[in-house]
């Protein structure tokens, strides 16, 4: 048994590689009731599970509102900027451009969250122009929801824009969500190689994470948990127990997602 897996066998936080969860979210959510979801409760958990650093976006940001939520998410990435990096969430009916144009080039942020889903709009749309320009020019990743069968976020919908806008990084969150879902992001990530599969989800199981792995390459896999709405425990357990190589493990656990992040870096 390798060092992580046996970490987590004995309950105890493992250190053997640097996790990134690359999908996390912080704080209150108007839907159901989260008990610990600040800086400390994130982290508390992140230490327990051997998670070294969340990439996250504020619940409010997501859901109501996308500026106080981005500052909120700032706030949080300056108290702890060793463990959490920002999501610059935008919503295109609240100034896309104008929340680009404010966080854009804060070093707290280092991608962009999309959700078509809660925002009611289709990831084809206009209103994301602006995204679209500013990572096409940065090289920032951009994170969206997807879900097989939406109307707002089908995998189709992230195959034009990846066609698009081939110079993007699209990272698929939850790569589909369903099983259908996962093929077909599958085949998209196939055609399109600015297109990273990003595993959290209810559905999936660590046979289809290695399928993906196997499919696509481990550099165009990246681990997220979607904590605190899914339990992180279960979601970096489906990729400790995969059964895929340790290389490809290590790099789906981290250092896929590390190398996404270094755009920042080029930005002087």
């Amino acid at each position: 048994m390798n060092a992580l897996a046996a970490a987590v066998w004995k309950r105890e936080p493992q250190r053997a590689l640097r996790i990134v969860d690359a999908h996390a979210h912080a704080g209150p959510y108007s839907l159901f009731f989260i008990p610990d979801a600040g800086r400390d409760g994130l982290v508390r958990v992140m230490d327990r599970c051997g998670v070294s650093h969340a990439v996250i976006s504020s619940h409010l940001a997501i859901q109501l509102d996308a500026a106080e939520g981005n500052a909120r998410t700032a706030e949080i990435v300056a108290q702890a900027a060793d463990r959490f990096t920002g999501y610059l969430t935008v919503n295109p009916w609240q100034d896309p451009a104008g929340e680009l144009d404010k966080w854009g080039r804060d070093p707290r942020f280092g991608g962009i969250k999309l959700h078509p889903d809660l925002h009611d709009y289709p990831l084809t749309g206009r209103r994301y122009a602006p995204v679209w320009e500013f990572a096409q020019r940065t090289g920032c990743p951009v994170l969206t929801h997807t879900y097989d069968g939406s109307p707002y976020n089908d995998l189709p919908m992230v195959d034009e824009v990846a066609a698009r806008h081939p110079g993007v990084v699209i990272l698929a969150g939850h790569a589909g969500a369903t099983p259908l879902g996962f093929d077909a992001a599958i085949e998209v990530a196939q055609r399109r190689p600015g297109v990273v599969l990003e595993v959290c989800g209810s559905f999936n199981t660590g046979a289809d994470i290695a399928t993906m792995v196997r499919e696509v390459g481990a550099d165009r896999v990246v681990y997220g948990s979607d904590f605190p709405f899914i339990d992180l425990r279960m979601s970096l357990g489906r990729v400790i127990f995969s059964g895929l190589p340790e290389e490809d493990r290590a790099a789906v656990l981290g250092g896929t997602m590390t190398r996404l992040l270094q755009w920042r870096s080029g930005l002087g």
